[in-house]
């Protein structure tokens, strides 16, 4: 498993774990939200900068998220697009005339 695969297993298990979303992760982070989702597809090779960003955001070491993940882990589901809903959207609203 090369560096990129793990960096991206983790940043997926980590952001999972935490409930967070792309944007948020990006936000807190102050990296763009499509090239951290080419981070955690694998795509690209960040900067040392930038993976220590995700790191601090995460509250880890860069070496925590480089580690190889344990044997016999399974890769942490795909979390589905989009924002989480909002909960003022889901309440009934009145309609407008």
């Amino acid at each position: 498993m090369d560096g990129r695969v793990r960096l991206a297993w983790n940043i997926r298990r980590l952001r999972g774990a935490r409930g967070m979303t792309q944007e948020a992760l990006a936000l807190e982070a102050e990296v763009a939200k499509p090239y951290l989702s080419r981070i955690e597809q694998g795509k690209v090779n960040p900067t040392i900068d930038i993976m220590d960003r995700l790191a601090v955001a995460f509250g880890v070491t860069v070496n925590e998220l480089l580690q190889a993940p344990d044997v016999g882990s399974e890769l942490p589901e795909q979390m589905r697009p989009g924002r989480k809903p909002n909960p003022i959207e889901n309440e009934k609203r009145p309609k407008r005339s």
